[in-house]
C-alpha cells in the first residue's frame, strides 16, 4: 500500500478516477499504484507529483529515477514546495488542523493572514484543544527591538506592530481557553514556523521582503536529523523565552 499516494489525495480531495484524468491514464493504473505499490513510469510519476501539488521523491521515495546525489532521508522528508506562502491552497491548511491530534504550534511575527484567511481559525483551534491537542501560537512583541527592526527591513515601519496587534485581536478568547496559549516574543526568528503534529509548513524570511510573498516548504518528521526536528527545536526555544499574552 502506497500510503503517501493515497494520504496526498485525500489531502488535495482529489479521487483515483480524477488524478487519472489529469495525468491522462486509467483509473485502474492509479488504483494499482495504491495498492500493490507498483512504481509508475518516470513521466507518470512527475505528472502525479504534480497534480498532487508535492514531489515525485516523496510519493515514490526508492523510486531509481530520482536525482542519485540525493538522500533518501531528504527526498521523503520534504512533501511540498511553493513559490510563496500566498500559494498554498486553504484546503492544504484546513486538512492539517483538522487532522492535528496532539501538537499545533504557530511562530510568526504577524501572522495576519491566520485570522484573516479563515475567519473561524479561533473557533477551530479552540476545538482542537479541546479535543486534546496542545495549541501554541507565538507573535511578536509590538515593543521589542526586534519587530521595529524587522519593520525597518521589510520597509513598512511602525506598521508591522499594529499588524501584530490587528492579528492579535482575533485570539482574545483562544487565550483564555484550556488547551490554548498565547505568547509575544522579541526574538529576531529567520522563519515562521506552522506545525501540526508531526506535518510543518516554513516560511523563510527573506530579508526586506514580507513572509507572504517568500517561499514555503512543507515537510514531514523522519526524526531526530530532519529539518522537522531542527525547526521544532527552534520552536520550542523561542516559546521558552516569550511571554504569555491575553491572560490579564
Amino acid at each position: 500500500m502506497n500510503e503517501r499516494l493515497r494520504g496526498a489525495l485525500a489531502q488535495q480531495r482529489i479521487s483515483v478516477a480524477e488524478l487519472a484524468q489529469k495525468i491522462d491514464t486509467d483509473a485502474k493504473t492509479v488504483q494499482r499504484w495504491i495498492t500493490t505499490g507498483r512504481q509508475p513510469h518516470a513521466r507518470n510519476q512527475r505528472a502525479a507529483a504534480a497534480a498532487l501539488g508535492v514531489s515525485a521523491a516523496y510519493l515514490w521515495p526508492d523510486s531509481t529515477h530520482h536525482d542519485s546525489y540525493a538522500s533518501t532521508g531528504a527526498r521523503s522528508e520534504l512533501v511540498a514546495t511553493y513559490p510563496d506562502r500566498a500559494s498554498v491552497p486553504q484546503a492544504v491548511w484546513r486538512t492539517l488542523l483538522d487532522h492535528a491530534e496532539q501538537h499545533i504550534d504557530v511562530l510568526v511575527f504577524s501572522g495576519t493572514f491566520l485570522a484573516q484567511s479563515n475567519p473561524r481559525l479561533p473557533a477551530m483551534l479552540i476545538r482542537r484543544a479541546a479535543a486534546g491537542a496542545q495549541v501554541r501560537l507565538c507573535f511578536g512583541d509590538p515593543d521589542s527591538a526586534a519587530v521595529a527592526l524587522r519593520g525597518e527591513e521589510e520597509g513598512i515601519g511602525a506598521a508591522l506592530g499594529a499588524k501584530i496587534g490587528a492579528s492579535l485581536s482575533y485570539f482574545t478568547d483562544l487565550a483564555r481557553s484550556p488547551g490554548c496559549e498565547v505568547r509575544l516574543h522579541g526574538c529576531a526568528v529567520y522563519a515562521s514556523i506552522f506545525r501540526y503534529d508531526s506535518d510543518a509548513m516554513i516560511n523563510p524570511h527573506i530579508w526586506g521582503s514580507p513572509a507572504s510573498a517568500n517561499p514555503l516548504l512543507h515537510i514531514r518528521d523522519l526524526g531526530e536529523d530532519s529539518m522537522f526536528h531542527k525547526y521544532t527545536e527552534s520552536f520550542e526555544k523561542v516559546w521558552d523565552q516569550s511571554k504569555p499574552w491575553g491572560l490579564a
